[in-house]
């Protein structure tokens, strides 16, 4: 039965909806990453946890380890400075070490500065676009034959409304990315290629990089990550069907708001 979108941040999957399944999340060591990696573990999937800061990201595969899920891999890889052949490497890792690839979570995101465009340093300019848009399409890109594989393959991105004044490069990175979703959704809607493909923008989180950009807002007003999950576990588990191409936009949550399936995991 297919969701209402406005129902989708009080989906609850089934305890075993993700069972078996192999999903890759990318900034995974903190925030949404890490909410979004554990929420997978606790519904049955491999998570693979894809960031450069080792320290957090080993926090986040003990969290998952520690609450009985399934014991997650932990791949490092810092996305301004990969190239092509290390993601070729890490989908062969992957192959290798377990054997599938059934979603691709792409949440990792950097908004160094809010800058007019006539002050935009060039260096922060390209290592903004790299990080936010072109190591997305190399990882995927790398991604694609293992995904086509699987039964019921998905790819969702994190998006966020960034066509405004100041976010410079970040802006014109996520324009991008949902150009990227458009593009690779139409070329894999057909029973032979289907992927599903689609990007979540739930609002604002209360995540690190959040504070660090708007240093004057209280934090406690701006929703938890474990509270905003729902919507990406619907598109990557097999509830959502061939929804594909879509583009889901959420109301700003408020700073109390409670998944209720964060209940099965305490």
């Amino acid at each position: 039965m297919q969701q209402d979108v406005q129902d989708l941040l009080a989906y609850v999957p089934s305890a075993s909806a993700l069972q078996g399944r192999v999903i890759l999340v990318t900034g995974a060591a903190a925030g949404m990453g890490k909410a979004i990696a554990t929420a997978c573990a606790q519904y049955g999937a491999t998570v693979v946890l894809l960031d450069k800061e080792m320290r957090r990201t080993e926090d986040t595969y003990d969290a998952i380890v520690n609450a009985g899920y399934p014991e997650p891999a932990i791949y490092p890889l810092d996305m301004q400075g990969a190239t092509a052949k290390d993601y070729f490497d890490l989908t062969e890792n992957i192959r290798a070490q377990l054997g599938r690839l059934d979603g691709l979570m792409l949440n990792a995101a950097w908004l160094g500065s809010f800058t007019p465009i006539s002050h935009y340093d060039t260096e922060l300019w390209s290592k903004m676009i790299m990080v936010n848009l072109h190591a997305n399409f190399l990882l995927t890109h790398a991604c694609l034959p293992l995904l086509q594989e699987a039964a019921d393959p998905a790819i969702v991105f994190a998006s966020h409304a960034s066509k405004k004044a100041f976010y410079g490069a970040f802006g014109v990175a996520k324009a991008g990315m949902a150009a990227f979703c458009d593009i690779l959704a139409a070329e894999h809607d057909d029973p032979a290629h289907f992927i599903r493909v689609n990007t979540v923008d739930t609002g604002p989180a209360r995540t690190s990089m959040r504070t660090l950009n708007f240093p004057g807002e209280n934090p406690n007003s701006v929703a938890r990550p474990e509270a905003l999950v729902a919507p990406y576990l619907y598109f990557l588990g097999a509830d959502a069907g061939k929804r594909t191409g879509e583009h889901l936009v959420f109301a700003r949550q408020p700073g109390d708001a409670h998944w209720v399936g964060e209940a099965s995991a305490t």
